[in-house]
């Protein structure tokens, strides 16, 4: 029996929700996690868990939203935890409000760490994956980027236009062996729905799980070479959100 393939991923938001669950979820699955986010503290405890399941694990800081530093800083973390196989841009705000009401400020808050930061991460890697001649970029949307909620505007932009950066770089980069998947989940019951800049009352119980949908990202990863989920859209099956 030959051995496994050995894959390394980077994960960025990997701290908590659905970061956090894909990076168990990989680890589980035999696959190396680098994991990113603001709090090294939490990204440390979170590479613990992964190394109990037996794979290589490592933690490392950086604030997304510092979005010129963004690609020299994936581009460090890929160097040093080589070769990155799948990168998983998981990172991004909740922001809840209309859009006559949305202060400039804001608008480029959400645009960068949604959008213009996932840019940039892509940036950081695509070097690597084009000498390799493989690779999978898998990007986490929202349904909020394929069907516009009111007083969701920001958000809601930033989602569609992180999917229309998915197809770029698909078409872009399929003739170099890089695979690119958007996942766009409905309402997951993660820490977004307690942040300052969501201010919405939904029945989390009858959202998605940070695990369901980490599942579905590793079922895409999973496939063979010649395959990809180029779009994956992920509802809770007890409604419509």
């Amino acid at each position: 029996m030959t051995s496994p393939i050995e894959r390394r991923a980077l994960i960025t938001g990997a701290s908590s929700g659905i970061g956090k669950a894909t990076a168990l979820a990989f680890a589980k699955a035999g696959i190396d996690v680098a994991l990113v986010s603001r709090s090294q503290d939490k990204l440390e405890a979170v590479a613990t868990e992964a190394r109990e399941a037996g794979v290589k694990a490592k933690a490392y800081a950086l604030d997304l939203a510092k979005v010129e530093q963004v690609q020299s800083g994936i581009s460090a973390i890929a160097t040093d935890f080589a070769p990155i196989d799948i990168l998983v841009n998981n990172a991004g705000i909740g922001y809840t409000n209309a859009l006559d009401q949305t202060p400039l400020s804001d608008w480029q808050h959400v645009m960068n760490l949604n959008l213009t930061s996932v840019f940039q991460c892509i940036l950081g890697v695509l070097p690597m994956m084009r000498e390799q001649q493989r690779g999978m970029i898998i990007n986490v949307a929202s349904i909020a980027g394929l069907q516009p909620f009111p007083a969701w505007g920001a958000y809601n932009v930033s989602k569609a236009g992180l999917i229309a950066l998915s197809k770029t770089l698909a078409a872009e980069e399929r003739d170099r062996g890089i695979r690119v998947v958007t996942i766009s989940p409905g309402a997951v019951n993660t820490s977004l729905w307690d942040t300052d800049t969501v201010q919405v009352d939904l029945n989390r119980s009858a959202m998605l799980t940070p695990e369901i949908v980490a599942q579905s990202i590793l079922h895409t990863a999973l496939l063979p070479e010649q395959a990809v989920i180029e779009s994956l859209t992920l509802m809770p099956s007890a409604g419509s959100l």
